[in-house]
């Protein structure tokens, strides 16, 4: 089997060839690609070497080798907003207009720093006597022309995927030029995508008290604090903005959006119907609709809502797969063919086609139709794990990280941490029964439910030193850092909470804090949810998550993914024995009051009528499982995966179940 290259070989020979082309030598260059692409490549990797060998064949003349390179490179990487706008320019030279604007729109839709392709367009529209999309160009042009060139050049860089090289130039700009408000959005947009939301906090709160009239920083900071789950923060700013900046639609939406993770549905049902009276035709304000009446398990009124954000807007991948989401919903034949034919459409962007392959493939589910629903899961799911650029391999090494740095003796040697016992933290994977667990603990009625909370997250974000990264910094934590930080959750997490003795945190992915929240919160409890592999794996691959969860969306990374998880859980019961409570979902199918009264008496809480009843009580739920825990227990979950048992053959191998 051939190796991979080296990242050093390659750049060696990637910048051979680039010289090459800057010399003119197109047949040098284009033989030193074939020598490339007879090595064995990562996938990045190879969508370089496609990009490269398509200039190269444009520069030489021969447009339709070029367009060939092209469409194998975007079926690797579909959002390459630089690969369109090539795309464009041989489309243009083999005289094909419109195929080259279709070309251009979608270069700008990828990549909005293209100059070159948004100056293609004016030109375009300027033909088609289109005023308002000459005046949205116009304004794009002049804006990306007012930037900085490094800041200008980051951007590019950004929408392409090298996050790493578009920091670095941020941050040699910010050095030179201290609080340049575009630098500062810039830089936290790329602490974001890296996942480093504290500093992206930090950076854009500066930036909207350094510079309050600029209204991209307001949403860029509303956004991020509804990502981390600060509604409660996002209440008042936007509230404090609207004063400022009136009536305006993304603010509005931003408050609406924070009243429902307050669970104050009312209100937030009460902005949406608002907005929707002063003008109907707003697709994105249908389907939050649609979601807050999903929470209060109002699902006529939530179909409603989607089915008219599809009206209003028939490629809205996410209205169709919102109605897909519900579960009991079901698509009539007509509906179905009506969607397959919609996702054929060229027009469609990669995020709406997505959502759309997931709906078709639940569809084709509803009916039986088996293969025909696997194609679709499997193409929406190629087709985001293409467009998110995920390596499992990063995964796996987060979790040796935490079992390297959780040693026993972290929790034996060191002392601290907030005291309160109110916490109970659900952890595991997701589609793994946590929804379910939580349904049943939050009828009693010493239990409060919440949501899936991003404080520990947060958290954890905030304490990684320079020195030593996240998790081995957290030997170093000190007995009041520990105090001060638990006390830190304990009131960020106060506004969820109802008046109950204890509450829940629900965030499956704190399985891989386990260490730190021992650190901080040392009586709180865990309950890790854990589900048969196949049907939990299959499961996340049927599931288009809102965010995160990228290992979900292919086979062997989701296969690979629960193992890693199940080698950390094993892990944090030999360094903290007895802590964590393993509750399988199975054997709650089997023995509902048997476990109930396992997990009570773990929690230290008396048994409760009400948590065999569980679907009875009335609340809040925002997961995917909304329907399925206000239903008695059921096996309806069970087995999903064995129609599909020839298509599942790599996951089965994981499992040894072929």
């Amino acid at each position: 089997m051939m190796q991979a290259m080296t990242t050093q070989d390659f750049q060696q020979q990637i910048n051979s060839i680039k010289r090459a082309v800057q010399g003119s030598q197109l047949s040098q260059a284009t033989a030193l690609v074939a020598q490339l692409k007879a090595q064995s490549l990562v996938a990045g990797q190879r969508v370089e070497v496609l990009y490269l060998a398509a200039v190269i064949a444009r520069l030489s003349g021969n447009h339709q080798a070029a367009i060939a390179e092209l469409n194998e490179l975007l079926g690797l990487r579909p959002d390459h907003g630089r690969a369109y706008q090539e795309l464009a320019y041989n489309y243009q030279a083999s005289g094909k207009a419109q195929e080259a604007a279709s070309a251009f729109f979608r270069a700008t839709h990828y990549n909005p720093a293209l100059v070159a392709s948004w100056k293609q367009l004016l030109a375009i529209y300027q033909q088609h006597n289109d005023t308002a999309a000459q005046q949205l160009a116009s304004q794009q042009i002049e804006y990306l022309q007012s930037l900085p060139p490094q800041i200008l050049g980051a951007y590019d860089l950004m929408y392409e995927k090298q996050l790493g090289a578009a920091e670095q130039v941020c941050r040699q700009f910010l050095q030179q030029n201290k609080h340049h408000s575009e630098a500062m959005l810039l830089l936290a947009e790329l602490g974001i995508q890296l996942k480093v939301y504290h500093d992206a906090e930090f950076l854009l709160e500066s930036c909207v008290e350094l510079y309050p009239d600029n209204l991209r920083a307001v949403i860029s900071y509303l956004s991020l604090l509804a990502k981390l789950g600060k509604h409660q923060k996002v209440v008042s700013i936007s509230d404090k903005q609207l004063a400022r900046f009136s009536n305006n639609l993304q603010i509005l939406m931003a408050k609406a959006n924070a009243l429902l993770g307050l669970n104050q549905t009312d209100e937030a049902i009460e902005m949406f119907d608002a907005l929707l009276a002063t003008d109907a035709d707003r697709p994105a304000v249908w389907l939050a609709l649609g979601h807050a009446y999903k929470t209060t398990g109002e699902t006529d009124k939530a179909t409603h809502a989607y089915q008219q954000a599809a009206h209003y807007h028939p490629q809205f991948g996410d209205a169709y797969w919102s109605l897909a989401n519900m579960k009991s919903y079901r698509f009539d034949e007509q509906s179905l063919n009506d969607m397959v034919q919609t996702e054929q459409q060229a027009s469609m962007n990669i995020e709406d086609k997505i959502h759309l392959c997931f709906a078709i493939g639940k569809g084709f589910e509803d009916a039986k139709q088996y293969a025909v629903s696997f194609d679709y899961y499997s193409k929406g799911n190629q087709l985001k794990l293409n467009s998110v650029q995920y390596d499992i391999r990063r995964a796996e090494q987060a979790m040796e990280a935490q079992m390297k740095a959780c040693q026993a003796d972290l929790f034996s040697s060191k002392s601290g941490g907030f005291p309160s016992p109110d916490p109970i933290f659900i952890v595991g994977m997701p589609r793994a029964g946590s929804t379910l667990l939580e349904q049943i603990l939050a009828s009693h009625s010493d239990i409060d439910g919440t949501m899936e909370l991003h404080n520990i997250l947060s958290l954890a974000s905030s304490v990684s030193g320079q020195k030593k990264p996240y998790p081995f910094c957290l030997a170093d934590l000190s007995h009041e850092q520990c105090y001060q930080l638990g006390k830190q959750y304990i009131e960020q997490t106060r506004y969820y909470r109802g008046t109950a003795s204890f509450f829940i945190d629900k965030m499956p992915n704190n399985f891989m804090h386990v260490g730190f929240i021992k650190r901080i919160l040392p009586n709180a409890k865990i309950i890790d949810a854990r589900r048969d592999p196949i049907d939990c794996c299959f499961s996340n691959f049927k599931q288009l998550f809102g965010e995160g969860q990228e290992f979900s969306y292919g086979l062997d990374e989701v296969a690979r993914y629960y193992k890693a998880y199940e080698k950390l859980m094993t892990h944090w019961d030999s360094v903290l024995p007895g802590d964590v409570l393993r509750v399988q979902h199975e054997d709650v199918l089997d023995d509902l009051n048997g476990q109930v009264k396992r997990m009570l008496d773990y929690l230290g809480v008396p048994f409760e009528q009400a948590c065999l009843d569980f679907h009875q009580t009335q609340r809040l739920i925002k997961t995917p499982s909304a329907e399925q825990v206000r239903q008695p227990i059921n096996r309806q979950g069970q087995g999903r995966w064995q129609p599909y048992q020839e298509q599942l053959t790599p996951l089965l191998a994981h499992f040894n179940r072929l």
